[in-house]
């Protein structure tokens, strides 16, 4: 990494991640990155070790490390304890017109020579009459199971 960050901690966080570390239950995230903290504490309260000791000790890459110091120096303590939430959406595939056709595919006669759909036929035959451009058979599985518990409910 170009940039060399140093991490500084004061008295009450440093009591504050070994509170972490020996009690409660905590993520194994937040356990690694607690220890990452206390040993890459640069202050008054610290114990100098390098990265290589931490990163052979903790068995995490020198990158995890640097990663850690670098959320804790931009972003605070708080955040370099906690998880992102993921910043990736996804844009539905079916919506309720969709649906609708898959569920009329889905209780009218299966083809010839089969006793029942799968979950592959119905997903061919939605793109054979062009209702979706693609769509995967556990997309159609999940509307489905959606469907017969609103049903059954």
């Amino acid at each position: 990494m170009a940039k060399f960050y140093k991490v500084t901690l004061t008295k009450l966080e440093r009591e504050q991640l070994i509170g972490i570390i020996k009690k409660g239950k905590h993520k194994s995230q937040i356990y690694r990155n607690a220890y990452i903290l206390i040993n890459t504490d640069e202050g008054e309260f610290s114990d100098k070790v390098t990265n290589a000791e931490i990163s052979k000790v903790l068995k995490v890459g020198m990158r995890t490390i640097d990663r850690v110091k670098k959320r804790f120096i931009k972003e605070g303590f708080e955040a370099c304890l906690s998880r992102r939430p993921t910043a990736r959406t996804y844009e539905k595939k079916m919506n309720g017109d969709v649906e609708a056709h898959l569920i009329s595919i889905a209780c009218s006669e299966p083809p010839t020579g089969f006793v029942k759909w799968s979950l592959r036929m119905l997903a061919d035959k939605m793109v054979e009459l062009s209702y979706i451009e693609s769509v995967s058979h556990e997309t159609v599985r999940g509307v489905l199971k959606k469907r017969i518990k609103t049903v059954e409910s």
